[in-house]
């Protein structure tokens, strides 16, 4: 029997507020535990939530940007549970009325594009963080991380393949560091995935019973965790078993899905309305104004690199895959740069340089009218190629392309004269080649190209070079 993967995701996008969704507490990322509490993220008796204005507009422009239908009176509710990193034994969360509803997010594939369809979207609180002994001893709790502003982004089971789901978080990711809402940093857990997953037999119309592997912290280990669990299911069908609806978390070092307990429903969670918070209310001339805001996506840059600049596709998918890259690129352009040029300099000696350098595109120093500047000589004659790729890795911390020219004598040769001059030099140290050349061997003339241009350290122009040579050949 031939199977078919069903997978669902629940994304977790930590929001790079200054503070927490229900206080004032901070959010900065590497404090030492516990010192970034107060009584409202921590539960204490008395203490009452006040919403962080903050919040809600990055959740909405999230769900503008995913193309979700807006609830305009949306509001809280607690969803009870009880476990130790969450002090208060409730979480704020939302269910009846997300803040958000219906949308998409089209994903590009090898065999084309795919829309993902979103099922719903809410703002809610996260927990703290259990810290376990490396060696089985004590389990600590840092409670810094109570109360910081989470979106829960739920995808409908569109999912078939663990390269599906990871196009999905790449771009979901893309979008998110766009709009300037979330870091997106998997390392520290500001984009955290849970996979909701299932098997049937290919062709068939009902879905499984599924498995929720919970807090999936990297692209390796979301496909990992994939692959193991959809062949973990289908092994126990195939053997005449029944397949647990259970929690599950992916042990990176084993390589496997450890059972945590059984899924539980909605209805164990036992979810009211958050009495402490009133609803929100979004009116039409609060969205608007987000709309106004909205920057231009990677995917909107990517279809525009390639009408308007006759970009390739592989060009304007380099450019775009971070949003400060991209606009260097802009900028560069702007300043008289040709697009493809740009291009080309920026995906090759740029990339090169912040790769040597374990930098991202925004730490930089290099600015774009240095790049600009530089292409603009190479076009201009005055400097060759290869002297402009020694100037760039001279100027990329800082500097001015002239001037490294002018102080190391690099500027391109353009006096025919003492290019004819040179020829000369080579055609009297090597005459074996000159005959060799009338000879009819071909090969000669790159060989007199190459010393002449040694002899002029490489300041004049090949093209040059080669015809003065051709022409002295041909005047005997």
């Amino acid at each position: 029997m031939r199977w078919e993967t069903v997978i669902g995701l629940e994304t977790h996008v930590e929001l790079n507020t200054d503070t927490k969704i229900f206080c004032s507490c901070s959010t900065a990322f590497g404090a030492p535990p516990n010192t970034q509490c107060c009584p409202v993220c921590m539960g204490l008796p008395g203490s009452l939530p006040v919403l962080n204005r903050r919040v809600v507009e990055y959740a909405a422009r999230i769900a503008l940007a995913l193309n979700c239908s807006i609830t305009p009176l949306n509001r809280f509710d607690r969803k009870n549970y009880f476990y130790p990193d969450l002090p208060k034994a409730y979480q704020i969360s939302q269910l009846y009325l997300p803040i958000a509803r219906e949308g998409w997010l089209d994903v590009e594939m090898e065999q084309g594009r795919k829309s993902i369809r979103i099922h719903e979207m809410h703002m809610e609180e996260d927990a703290g963080k259990l810290i376990h002994h490396p060696d089985g001893g004590d389990t600590r709790i840092d409670y810094n991380r109570c109360g910081v502003p989470l979106v829960e982004i739920v995808t409908e089971p569109d999912f078939r393949s663990a390269d599906e789901v990871v196009a999905y978080l790449e771009q979901l990711r893309s979008v998110l560091l766009y709009l300037g809402v979330s870091d997106g940093k998997l390392q520290e857990g500001s984009l955290r995935c849970d996979v909701n997953l299932s098997v049937r037999p290919e062709g068939s119309q009902t879905l499984g019973v599924r498995t929720e592997m919970k807090n999936l912290g990297s692209f390796r280990a979301v496909r990992r965790a994939i692959e193991y669990e959809s062949q973990r299911q289908i092994r126990i069908l195939e053997s005449g078993g029944r397949v647990i609806r259970q929690t599950l978390r992916w042990d990176e070092d084993a390589d496997q899905s450890i059972p945590m307990r059984t899924k539980e429903d909605a209805a164990d969670y036992r979810y009211f309305p958050e009495p402490d918070l009133p609803p929100v209310e979004l009116d039409e001339a609060f969205l608007t104004d987000l709309r106004t805001q909205q920057p231009e996506l990677a995917a909107q840059k990517r279809a525009r690199y390639c009408k308007d600049w006759g970009l390739s596709a592989y060009d304007a998918r380099m450019l775009t895959g971070q949003r400060s890259l991209a606009e260097f690129f802009e900028r560069t352009v702007a300043l008289g740069a040709p697009p493809k040029k740009a291009a080309n300099w920026i995906m090759g000696q740029v990339l090169r340089q912040l790769s040597a350098r374990n930098l991202q595109a925004q730490d930089m120093t290099l600015q774009p009218k240095v790049l600009a500047r530089l292409i603009a000589l190479v076009e201009q004659g005055r400097i060759n190629r290869n002297t402009a790729v020694e100037v760039f890795d001279a100027v990329f911390d800082g500097g001015d392309p002239e001037e490294y020219i002018a102080a190391h004598g690099l500027e391109r040769i353009s006096d025919c004269a003492q290019v004819r001059q040179a020829v000369e030099q080579v055609f009297a140290e090597n005459p074996r080649s000159v005959a060799d050349w009338r000879a009819g061997k071909e090969k000669a003339l790159g060989f007199l190209v190459g010393q002449t241009m040694r002899m002029l350290q490489g300041k004049a122009d090949p093209q040059t070079v080669n015809k003065l040579i051709r022409d002295r050949l041909t005047e005997e």
